[in-house]
């Protein structure tokens, strides 16, 4: 067994895992796309149920950044950015993840919004996440989000 057999290496891009979660809101695609790049609006719902939302900040555009602080329940501090990759107003939102702890495991969120009658099929596709213990606690974190969200909009 060599020195180096319980490192863990960082498994190439395309072997990582992902996960996709759908969620009907009640609401307007216009709305749910203004939820996700006013920061105000986020304040109101972003993070699990577990955190409260300390600062966020949305510059929606292609190259900007978001930046989200949430506190835990426990009182540990939680700060997650990335970069617009892609932005189509009502419709579909591509940007870069990475908690400000850990920035070497960037992973990608694809959200996208379908209208279905006065209400909004949400698609999320979170991809490259680091390993299948991020991909279970991501997994928690958006389907808390998602609970906050739907309520945000009832």
């Amino acid at each position: 067994m060599s020195a180096n057999a319980n490192v863990q290496s960082d498994p190439a891009p395309e072997a990582r895992p992902s996960l996709t979660l759908k969620k009907r809101l009640k609401a307007s695609p216009a709305r749910v796309y203004a939820a996700w790049t006013d920061a105000a609006q986020m304040m109101q719902w972003f993070g699990p149920e577990n955190v409260v939302m300390k600062e966020a900040e949305c510059d929606p555009r292609v190259g900007g950044r978001f930046r989200a602080v949430m506190i835990e329940n426990t009182g540990d501090r939680h700060e997650v950015g990335g970069i617009y990759r892609e932005l189509v107003p009502n419709e579909k939102l591509v940007f870069s993840w990475s908690w400000i702890t850990t920035p070497e495991r960037e992973s990608q969120v694809t959200v996208t919004l379908k209208a279905d009658g006065d209400e909004t099929i949400l698609t999320l596709h979170h991809e490259q996440l680091f390993d299948e213990a991020s991909r279970a606690g991501h997994e928690h974190g958006w389907t808390g989000s998602f609970n906050k969200l739907e309520k945000f909009f009832a």
